[in-house]
């Protein structure tokens, strides 16, 4: 039994790592009226007595490494509580991969956020694959547990293998020819976060997942660069902090104008993957998120092909030369004006 700790802790995420693979459902009332339900190791739902017209998933550790979402998540979940913020909003929050926190590592077996949307169908190889299945039921039933029409959204918070030339940034994920939303441009803003990379094609990311089922306005949103637990500058995180706390505890939040000189955007050129164990950079491990390439300069290597910048700038994201066979090693991405596929 381990409520009554909970209860008196908010410590959610020390229960989490202490049960890996999974956890009793268990339910509560807090005093002031707010339902709190542990879906499994991880997974905690919130439901205030009287609760607005917002849906909100927040996720992190779906790479168990990247420690600064965690430790927001977690000072969120414990305020909440302990009644130190009032929920306005319904919201699920997320800790996606136990195991790989307690080892502090990326993933355990495989990179958990290429198995969402299908990519884990019919999989039971590794716990990854299982895990990924159950965090689909779980944001499946929190919205659609509620009537049809209210407003959905899941921030995937994440920080990044290497450093970038724009320290946040998020990934706005493919969204099948709807226009992407200014208003969303702006939360992101607000965050601080003025970097954008828009998709140009499906993906197994959860952040897709949610916006391609459920048309929920989702991102991946990337803050930094990963550290150790207790080794993150919290305070760089206080407009993060600061707007997800306004969005889950007031009715609505109003956001500046928009102004797309507030913005650096991206679109993705192209997707490089790795196809043979000779696959290698060759630039250094030091090269950061954005890096700009001259036309014709080499961009990876693979096997016996070779992969050349086809415009000047293109700049990578996410490179990765250790990633398994089949994978993506590295993205490229040109600048993206403001157009009619805004609104």
């Amino acid at each position: 039994m381990y409520l009554d700790t909970l209860k008196q802790t908010g410590d959610f995420l020390t229960l989490t790592r202490n049960n890996e693979f999974s956890l009793a459902a268990e339910q509560f009332t807090l005093s002031n009226g707010t339902l709190v339900e542990v879906k499994d190791t991880g997974v905690i739902q919130f439901t205030p007595a009287t609760y607005g017209d917002k849906d909100i998933v927040l996720s992190s550790a779906v790479h168990g490494n990247e420690t600064a979402p965690i430790e927001i998540c977690d000072a969120f979940i414990q305020d909440v509580i302990l009644q130190r913020i009032e929920l306005a909003h319904r919201v699920l929050f997320i800790f996606g991969n136990p195991k790989s926190i307690n080892i502090a590592e990326r993933f355990v077996d495989e990179n958990l956020n290429r198995l969402f949307n299908g990519a884990h169908e019919n999989r039971t190889d590794n716990p990854e694959q299982i895990r990924a299945a159950k965090l689909e039921s779980y944001v499946s039933d929190f919205f659609t547990s509620v009537p049809e029409g209210r407003y959905r959204c899941h921030y995937d918070l994440h920080t990044a293998i290497r450093g970038s030339k724009n320290e946040k940034f998020a990934v706005y994920p493919f969204l099948h020819g709807k226009p992407w939303k200014k208003s969303q441009l702006q939360f992101m803003l607000a965050c601080g976060v003025n970097t954008i990379l828009m998709m140009r094609s499906a993906a197994t990311t959860f952040s897709y997942f949610s916006s391609f089922q459920f048309g929920a306005d989702a991102f991946t949103v990337e803050l930094g660069q990963v550290k150790p637990f207790g080794q993150n500058d919290m305070s760089r995180f206080s407009a993060v902090k600061q707007t997800l706390k306004a969005l889950i505890s007031q009715e609505s939040v109003e956001y500046d104008e928009f102004n797309a000189s507030d913005f650096e955007l991206f679109q993705v050129h192209r997707t490089i993957n790795r196809t043979c164990d000779a696959f290698s950079f060759p630039f250094p491990d030091s090269a950061v998120n954005f890096t700009g390439f001259a036309k014709g300069e080499l961009l990876a290597t693979d096997g016996d092909t070779t992969y050349f910048a086809e415009v000047e700038g293109e700049a990578i994201i996410f490179p990765n030369a250790k990633v398994a066979l089949g994978q993506r090693a590295l993205l490229t991405v040109v600048p993206l004006e403001v157009d009619e596929n805004f609104v």
